[in-house]
C-alpha cells in the first residue's frame, strides 16, 4: 500500500552556517560599533538566543538572522519567537526556539485536515511524524498538495518523505 511520512526537520549544517554568518555580519556592521550584540545557537540545536545592549538591536540581529535562514533554505515556520527579557546591565535577550517534528496537536489537525476532504487516504502519528497510506499515489499526491496548501495556515514547517508505492 503506498504511503509517505509528513515530517518537520531543520538541517542543522545549514543552521549553524546561518548563525555564523550572522555573527560576521553584526560584527562588521557599522549600527552595532560598540554594541555588545550576539547570536548563540544552542549546543542541543534547540533554540537560538539573540542578545544585545537594547531592544531595537535585538530586533536587528535577529532580521539579520532571518535573512541569513531564509536565503539557506531554511523555513521561517519552523521558529518560535520568545519575548524580549531584560538580562540585567542594561541588556536585552530574545530566545527562538526552533521546531524539531510535527507536535501531536498539530499531527492530529492534519488528521482532521485529510478526514474533511473526503479523500481515500489514512493518517496515522507516529510520535514527531505522520505517515499518510492510501490505495493509489494520485491520492497521496492530492494529499500533500492539501498539506502545502494549508501550511502557511498551520504555520508548520513540512517535507514529505519516504513516498512509497
Amino acid at each position: 500500500m503506498p504511503s509517505f511520512d509528513v515530517v518537520s526537520k531543520i538541517d542543522i549544517a545549514e543552521l549553524d552556517n546561518a548563525v555564523n554568518q550572522t555573527k560576521k555580519e553584526i560584527s562588521t556592521r557599522y549600527d552595532f560599533q560598540g554594541a555588545q550584540a550576539d547570536v548563540v545557537l544552542a549546543p542541543d540545536h534547540t533554540f537560538i538566543t539573540v542578545k544585545a545592549n537594547s531592544e531595537d538591536r535585538v530586533q536587528t540581529a535577529k532580521e539579520v538572522l532571518l535573512a541569513k535562514l531564509a536565503k539557506r533554505g531554511i523555513s521561517l515556520h519552523a521558529l518560535e519567537y520568545g519575548d524580549i527579557e531584560k538580562t540585567g546591565l542594561h541588556n536585552v535577550k530574545q530566545v527562538i526556539k526552533l521546531q524539531q517534528g510535527i507536535p501531536v496537536e498539530k499531527s492530529k489537525e492534519l488528521v482532521k485536515l485529510l478526514k474533511d476532504s473526503k479523500m481515500k487516504v489514512q493518517g496515522s502519528i507516529q510520535s514527531d511524524q505522520l505517515r499518510v497510506t492510501g490505495k493509489n499515489k494520485d491520492d497521496l499526491q492530492a494529499a500533500i498538495a492539501l498539506f502545502r496548501k494549508e501550511q502557511d495556515r498551520l504555520k508548520l514547517d513540512m517535507q514529505f518523505t519516504n513516498f512509497r508505492d
